[in-house]
């Protein structure tokens, strides 16, 4: 094994691009979001999940980049699958979020 040090402006570094795109993308869906949605997403906010969410300052980043608040959801490394399992134990819940294709019995 071989032990090399990494400095901060390099991981930074690294990171950049990938985070450039999530910005990009935030901004992307707001812009094909319906004005009536917009409003709220804007006075709300967006929440991060995963482990992305957990890079220190990337909230305020995606904030000032994308002018949305945003915020770290709690256990953000968790939540989506906990989501995920609320969903799929709720049938009503489930059907409310549904896309139309796997209403009709397809999942994709």
């Amino acid at each position: 094994p071989k032990e090399i040090m990494v400095t901060d402006s390099q991981i930074r570094e690294a990171m950049e691009r990938s985070i450039r795109t999530i910005v990009e993308q935030v901004k992307a869906a707001l812009e094909t979001t319906p004005p009536e949605l917009v409003a709220d997403i804007y006075e709300r906010g967006i929440v991060l999940t995963g482990g992305g969410a957990l890079l220190r300052g990337l909230d305020t980043h995606i904030s000032r980049q994308a002018a949305i608040p945003v915020r770290i959801a709690d256990d953000p490394l968790t939540c989506v699958v906990r989501g995920a399992g609320l969903l799929l134990d709720d049938e009503r819940l489930l059907k409310n979020v549904a896309l139309p294709s796997s209403r009709e019995g397809r999942m994709f």
